[in-house]
């Protein structure tokens, strides 16, 4: 038998030293490096004695091939972001800072499905079995025939699901980090035993045809903890969002083998659980006011779903040699880029000035077609007069100042116009240019090309006939 031999792993990166170090060398994080053992295999050589066996390879275009009916929860939301429901053999990643809803969210999935007549096993490594019948009462799922298990050893898992009376369809892993493989003498949430132990459940869910979930951990940066091996052996990656301040929550997929990527639902944590919402883009601008400075209407696109968010934006003077840029939502250096293209193209002065700029209701966007919503806050706040009230904006801006055109702008035209709004500012098309064109959503668009046109734009239908700092660089 092999003589087992020592490694090193960093938790972080996985990188392999034959040593311990305080510091990783190759991502640089500290006291992550931990000693594991691993089974040394003795190399064969292609030209052996030992031979492989034949691989099965099969035509593209077979008329046997089946399509898997996928497994629907009947939760619109969760739906749309696997792509229409989950494949059967399929595995799902679901990450989230600890106490965001995860177990909440895959506890009413598993008992819609299960009450659609899906089989169901939910197995927990952190939770008792009562704790998980404890908050199933309080979600008012408690007379839903769901399995549910406490374990942690992935053979005893693998066996129990291949014996099983109840032909089980999909399994949930809660969570990945406490599962263990016998085998390797390793701690649970190492590196070697994470990915041992997704490997080997992954195995059998694709040849029993069983679609598995699990559970990950997530680093204080959001995301999923240890190295990315994990996130490539899955077929999808969501990530639970949301801030604990707030009572949104967004379950947004950043891969998905089976379905478009960049899709978000939206939930609204209650007393009763996750409620899903049909219309976020209502939702999120119901508090706004609509004659506050500093206010602009972003029309946003997260997967295939229009969402139109509110940006709000403060500026005022600043005593200190750097002011600060505070940002909540959105990407702090491209704030910085579009600051800096204010002050250079558009002569807006913003650099003695400190910025504190917010997505409203904890929703992070992720595109450049906010960028011309934040200038048209910043402007607004500078100026301090309230932007038309029933006007969108989006389009991205680039360093020489120029808007440029981003992708579906008919469907957040038809989005602003199911809520109400008649004026939209977005990028010059290709064909045509002007101000008040009518358009198939039936609402009036001022098309630009540089962000000039936007200080002027705003310039002129400002409420109260405001004037700005900057008027006489235009």
């Amino acid at each position: 038998m092999a003589k087992a031999q020592k490694s090193y792993i960093c938790q972080s990166c996985g990188a392999v030293s034959t040593r311990w170090a305080g510091k990783c060398d190759a991502c640089g994080e500290w006291n992550t490096i931990i000693e594991e053992a691993v089974e040394a295999s003795v190399p064969k050589g292609l030209s052996g004695k030992r031979k492989g066996r034949l691989i099965d390879l099969a035509d593209l275009n077979n008329d046997s091939a089946r399509e898997y009916p996928r497994l629907l929860t009947r939760m619109s939301e969760f739906d749309r972001v696997t792509g229409g429901g989950v494949v059967p053999g399929a595995s799902v990643l679901i990450g989230g800072d600890p106490g965001i809803g995860k177990s909440t969210l895959l506890l009413q999935a598993v008992c819609a499905l299960t009450s659609n007549n899906v089989k169901c096993a939910y197995i927990s490594g952190e939770e008792s079995v009562d704790q998980i019948r404890m908050r199933a009462h309080r979600l008012g799922l408690g007379d839903v025939p769901l399995k549910l298990a406490s374990a942690t050893s992935v053979r005893d898992i693998i066996e129990t699901v291949r014996n099983a009376k109840d032909n089980i369809k999909l399994l949930v892993i809660d969570s990945i980090q406490t599962m263990f493989v016998d085998s390797i003498d390793s701690a649970p949430g190492t590196v070697t035993q994470v990915r041992t132990s997704a490997q080997e459940i992954i195995r059998m869910a694709k040849s029993h045809s069983i679609a598995v979930i699990f559970v990950g951990h997530v680093t204080k940066d959001g995301q999923i903890a240890g190295p990315r091996v994990l996130e490539h052996l899955v077929d999808a990656v969501l990530y639970f969002e949301g801030d604990r301040s707030h009572h949104f929550r967004i379950l947004r997929a950043v891969k998905n083998r089976f379905g478009p990527t960049d899709e978000i639902g939206v939930f609204e944590m209650a007393e009763q659980g996750l409620i899903e919402v049909a219309n976020p883009s209502a939702l999120f601008l119901s508090q706004r006011h609509e004659d506050a400075a500093g206010s602009a209407v972003l029309a946003a696109l997260e997967g295939t779903r229009p969402l139109l968010v509110e940006v709000q934006a403060l500026v005022a003077p600043s005593s200190l040699a750097t002011p600060r840029r505070a940002v909540l939502g959105w990407d702090h250096n491209r704030l910085a880029m579009v600051v800096a293209v204010l002050e250079t193209r558009c002569g807006v002065r913003l650099s003695n000035h400190d910025i504190f700029l917010n997505i409203a209701g904890g929703i992070r966007i992720n595109e450049p077609a906010a960028d011309l919503a934040v200038a048209a806050a910043l402007i607004s706040a500078l100026s301090n007069q309230p932007l038309p009230a029933d006007m969108i904006y989006f389009g991205e801006i680039g360093l020489a100042g120029e808007v440029r055109q981003v992708a579906q702008s008919d469907i957040r035209l038809k989005e602003s116009a199911k809520l109400g709004f008649e004026q939209a500012t977005i990028p010059v098309a290709h064909k045509k240019k002007g101000a008040n064109v009518k358009n198939d959503a039936n609402i009036l668009t001022n098309e630009i090309s540089h962000v000039r046109e936007l200080a002027k734009l705003l310039g002129a239908n400002m409420k109260n006939g405001g004037s700005y700092e900057y008027e006489d660089a235009l």
